[in-house]
């Protein structure tokens, strides 16, 4: 306990840093469902032109419990954050969970784009735009570029379900400019999930957002009957 307590105190005389990144994960029910998937894509990430170091990743897995537990009683289906400075420091906290206030598919393919950009410098999007061509899913970016953590999760739940995937770059700005062929669209985003596009929904991309919204709610059941921390996935 005395270590817990001097970490307290060194997080009260912390200064961060102005942050070169700031991951948004999801949370359910006082737990982060894709832990192991937001901390390997972590791993991926570039702050200031160096990868992010095996000592920050250390620190974010044993942080992320006690982040939890403190912030996460006020926002049980809240965002975790963690925020890194150009220095490599880091600061965890909890947030709320603040729904899109459009689902249109142009603002869905603005986000992503914006999200390209960010990969551009940290090497991970933190979101992306998908698409159903036929039984083929499509995700915007190259092939080379490293997924987030809930990208992994998709592509997993696609494969169950006989969907190939593959990745096409500039598919988000064709979608804007009307040129790209599709089915249904939709979101992938580390901080709001599946999201379909309210313009160009589907059963195939519904299957995917209900497989995600099924994750979530199976570790608040899990939470309400027991007061331990679920699996990770």
């Amino acid at each position: 306990m005395q270590g817990e307590k001097n970490d307290r105190l060194q997080m009260e005389d912390f200064t961060l840093g102005r942050p070169a990144l700031v991951c948004r994960w999801r949370l359910a029910s006082r737990s982060l469902p894709l832990e192991n998937r937001h901390l390997r894509a972590l791993g991926w990430r570039i702050v200031d032109g160096a990868p992010v170091s095996p000592q920050l990743i250390a620190w974010a897995k044993q942080h992320i419990e006690w982040t939890l537990s403190e912030g996460a009683a006020r926002y049980p289906d809240g965002v975790l954050m963690v925020i890194v400075d150009k220095e490599g420091r880091a600061a965890m906290t909890v947030g709320p969970y603040v729904p899109l206030e459009t689902t249109a598919l142009s603002a869905l393919a603005e986000r992503a784009l914006g999200a390209g950009r960010e990969a551009a410098e940290t090497g991970v999007a933190p979101e992306s735009l998908w698409v159903v061509r036929g039984d083929q899913l499509v995700r915007g970016g190259s092939a080379e570029r490293p997924l987030s953590g809930t990208d992994s999760l998709v592509r997993d739940l696609a494969r169950t379900v006989g969907m190939s995937v593959a990745c096409e770059e500039g598919l988000a700005r064709r979608v804007l400019d009307g040129t790209a062929c599709f089915d249904e669209a939709f979101l992938v985003s580390d901080e709001y999930g599946v999201v379909l596009a309210s313009t160009a929904a589907g059963p195939r991309s519904q299957r995917l957002a209900d497989g995600y919204a099924r994750l979530l709610e199976s570790l608040r059941r899990r939470n309400r009957g027991s007061a331990g921390w679920p699996p990770r996935v």
